[in-house]
């Protein structure tokens, strides 16, 4: 079974020209406003000076190229050098990159950058750690759609960097019939046809509704918020029920944290999905200081 040709992750994961260009305009929009007010009234107009921007923790590295961007954005005559590659570690006080040029144009970039730079690598350094944490086992980690409104690309791409897979990125994607389209409805016997061409993932809170949707061949069946206990039973039915490379693949959600995801991957699961990756990281700690 290929978890690949259902979820995105790439050797070298990419972040799309465009869309990163529009938003890194509205984050510069956002921050500066009608301008930067403290740096015209102190400091010389031309004034060129050198900064660097410095770990302070030890993390994995993700948007060094984001960085990099808004910078040039700002000001094109920016001189960026970067010193650190991307989806490798870095170190408490290590230089990441070194920018060169005129300090207003720094310092004008220099919170938008900070923040997507803090904020990538702490979804990449998590979800590096779970990555890690069920060791050789096949189970695939993935992210969800509990993102930051206008950064799920990025932290998409993060996630990938950080050795994860992307769950559906968009709601166009695949059918997911999840508990409320089934509350609505009046349960999977009132599921009309599904159209060809769609990939299908049907959730499931009990053994009784896993059997229900087994029934129905989907692509994929969620096991939401299910124990242990039930979801080796799962595991087991799908495995007697199809023949090797014919199974529906499992995805296994709810309540993962780094202490249990190695027993649900245990399970024999294909897919843990876990919004943690991505709606309540901790962004690491990275600043930008001035040499002169």
């Amino acid at each position: 079974m290929d978890c690949a040709k259902y979820f995105l992750s790439e050797a070298k994961p990419k972040i799309n020209a465009k869309n990163l260009k529009s938003i890194i305009k509205q984050a510069l929009i956002e921050d500066t406003g009608k301008g930067d007010i403290t740096t015209e009234l102190t400091l010389p107009k031309n004034k060129k000076i050198r900064a660097q921007i410095i770990a302070k923790e030890n993390f994995l590295l993700c948007g060094i190229d984001v960085a990099k961007e808004i910078f040039k954005t700002v000001d094109p005559g920016l001189s960026f050098l970067q010193k650190a590659q991307e989806g490798n570690p870095v170190h408490n006080q290590q230089v990441i990159a070194v920018i060169s040029g005129k300090a207003s144009s720094i310092l004008k970039g220099e919170r938008v950058a900070l923040n997507l730079l803090s904020l990538l690598s702490g979804v990449a350094t998590k979800t590096r750690r779970f990555v890690r944490a069920i060791g050789a086992l096949e189970t695939k980690i993935t992210d969800t759609r509990k993102t930051i409104a206008g950064l799920r690309e990025l932290q998409k791409y993060a996630v990938r960097i950080g050795g994860g897979y992307n769950h559906r990125i968009s709601l166009d994607e695949m059918l997911l019939v999840k508990d409320n389209h089934l509350k609505i409805l009046g349960g999977y016997t009132k599921l009309p046809d599904a159209p060809s061409g769609y990939k299908i993932e049907l959730e499931t809170q009990s053994l009784q509704e896993f059997r229900h949707a087994l029934s129905l061949n989907p692509d994929i069946i969620m096991l939401d918020n299910m124990k242990i206990k039930d979801i080796k039973k799962a595991v087991k039915i799908r495995n007697d029920a199809y023949p090797k490379n014919k199974k529906p693949l499992l995805e296994a959600s709810g309540d993962m944290h780094l202490g249990n995801i190695k027993k649900y991957a245990a399970c024999g699961v294909d897919i843990i999905s876990i919004g943690e990756l991505t709606d309540s990281v901790k962004s690491v700690d990275i600043s930008l200081e001035v040499n002169g």
